[in-house]
């Protein structure tokens, strides 16, 4: 669960909705740390083979806002990050690690978010606070 300005998400909610889109083979969506809201939720995509390169962050965020605009989830579960990644971490069992993926996109690693298109090499592991 997300905590996002005094709301509850459910991360899981989050990447069955994601998951739907026809151009998504994998996702995982955490909360990170935000000045304003406490948490925010962050989108790990991996896009399918063929869409490496035309996926895009709207794209996905639009995907979860039309759920959204019809009551399905709430409005604060559209993800204002989302990071297209080759892999997901998983745990020996083969279950997505939250854990590691929270440690390794966690603020203060040096990385920097950008907006990008999946498989662009400007879209990668980034993260700045605000």
């Amino acid at each position: 669960m997300i905590k996002t300005g005094g709301e509850w998400i459910s991360s899981l909610e989050i990447e069955d909705i994601i998951g739907q889109n026809s151009s998504v083979s994998e996702v995982a969506v955490i909360g990170l740390p935000d000045k304003k809201w406490g948490e925010r939720p962050m989108a790990l995509v991996l896009p399918k083979a063929d869409m490496i390169g035309k996926l895009n962050v709207e794209e996905i965020q639009d995907h979860v806002r039309d759920y959204a605009e019809k009551g399905l989830v709430s409005k604060w579960g559209v993800p204002d990050l989302v990071h297209f990644v080759d892999e997901i971490d998983k745990t020996s069992v083969g279950k997505i690690d939250k854990k590691v993926l929270r440690q390794k996109y966690l603020p203060g690693h040096g990385l920097v978010l950008k907006r990008g298109v999946a498989g662009d090499s400007d879209c990668r592991p980034f993260w700045k606070l605000i």
